[in-house]
C-alpha cells in the first residue's frame, strides 16, 4: 500500500512513503538545481581531449564551494569524489581519475549539489572533440527519451507512463534501456521513494500526484541492455562493451504537468552542443 504525505510532516529519511512538496519545497529545489545546471553549463567549454576527469571533479567541487553548495556524492556511502564521470561503455557511476579524455569519446557527467538542504541532481552527455555519427545519434535518442518521459508526467497518470514512453522510443531506434538502475525521489534526501523505472507500461506503477519531486534519468545502450558492476563497487559498464548514454533532469509534478528544475540557463542541456 503506497502512502502519500505532506513533506513537512515526514521524517528526513527514506520511509517508502511518497512526499508531496509545497511551494517552499519547489523554491528550494529551483535554487539547488540551478547551481547544478550552471556547473554543467560551465563544463561545456572544459570537456575536450587531454582534460582529465579528476580536473573535472576538482572544478565541480570548487564551483559548488563558490556557490555555497556541497557535492552530495562526496563521501556518500564511501564514494570520495564530487561527481561521476562515465565514459563510452560506462553506464553510470564512473569514478574520476587522471587518465586524459581522448578525441571521439563521449562522457556523462553527473552532478548533485546540496544547497540549504535541497538536492539538485542532473547529468548530461558531452562529446570529446569530434565523435562518430553512431555516438552522436545515441546522444540524440537518449535526450529524446528523457524528454518523452518528462512529457508523460502529470497528476493522475501512473509512473509506468514514463517508462513506456522511454522504452518505446529507445527500442524503435534499435537501442536498449538499462533496467538495473532507475530514477528516484529527491528533495531533502538524495535518494527517496519512489523508484522511477525507464521501461514498463502506462497502466503500471503508483499514481503521480502534485508535489512529487523525482529524477528521470534513462540510460540507453547502442547494444544490449545488460550491465555489470566492476570490482571497485561503483562503475557500471555494458556487458557487450557497447556505447551507453544518459541524460537526467529533476522535475516536480504540477497541476497539469511538471516543472523541470535542472534546465540549462544557457540552453546547453541538449545534444549538438556548441564548439
Amino acid at each position: 500500500m503506497v502512502t502519500y504525505l505532506e513533506a513537512e510532516l515526514a521524517p528526513v529519511k527514506n520511509t517508502g512513503q511518497i512526499r508531496l512538496y509545497g511551494e517552499e519545497g519547489f523554491e528550494g529545489m529551483r535554487k539547488a538545481c540551478r547551481v547544478t545546471a550552471m556547473a554543467l553549463d560551465e563544463l561545456v567549454g572544459m570537456v575536450r581531449p587531454g582534460v582529465t576527469t579528476n580536473e573535472i571533479d576538482k572544478f565541480v567541487f570548487e564551483f559548488g564551494m563558490d556557490h555555497g553548495a556541497i557535492p552530495a556524492t562526496l563521501n556518500y556511502r564511501g564514494y570520495t569524489h564530487s561527481c561521476c564521470t562515465s565514459i563510452n561503455h560506462v553506464v553510470c557511476h564512473g569514478i574520476p581519475n587522471d587518465k586524459p579524455l581522448r578525441e571521439g569519446e563521449i562522457v556523462n557527467i553527473d552532478v548533485t549539489y546540496v544547497l540549504d538542504g535541497w538536492h539538485g541532481d542532473s547529468s548530461r552527455m558531452y562529446p570529446v572533440g569530434e565523435i562518430k555519427r553512431a555516438a552522436e545519434r545515441l546522444l540524440e535518442v537518449t535526450h529524446e527519451c528523457l524528454m518523452l518521459g518528462i512529457a508523460a508526467v502529470k497528476p493522475g497518470a501512473r509512473m509506468g507512463a514514463i517508462g513506456e514512453a522511454i522504452q518505446k522510443h529507445a527500442e524503435a531506434e534499435r537501442c536498449s534501456v538499462v533496467r538495473d538502475f532507475c530514477g528516484h525521489g529527491v528533495g531533502q534526501l538524495f535518494h527517496d521513494a519512489p523508484n522511477v523505472l525507464h521501461y514498463g507500461r502506462a497502466d503500471e506503477g503508483i499514481e503521480m500526484r502534485k508535489g512529487m519531486i523525482f529524477t528521470i534519468e534513462p540510460m540507453i545502450n547502442l547494444g544490449r541492455p545488460h550491465v555489470k558492476v566492476l570490482s571497485d563497487g561503483w562503475t557500471a559498464v555494458t556487458r557487450d562493451r557497447s556505447l551507453s548514454a544518459q541524460y537526467e533532469h529533476t522535475i516536480g509534478v504540477t497541476d497539469d504537468g511538471c516543472e523541470i528544475f535542472t534546465l540549462s540557463p544557457k540552453g546547453l542541456d541538449r545534444p549538438g552542443l556548441p564548439d
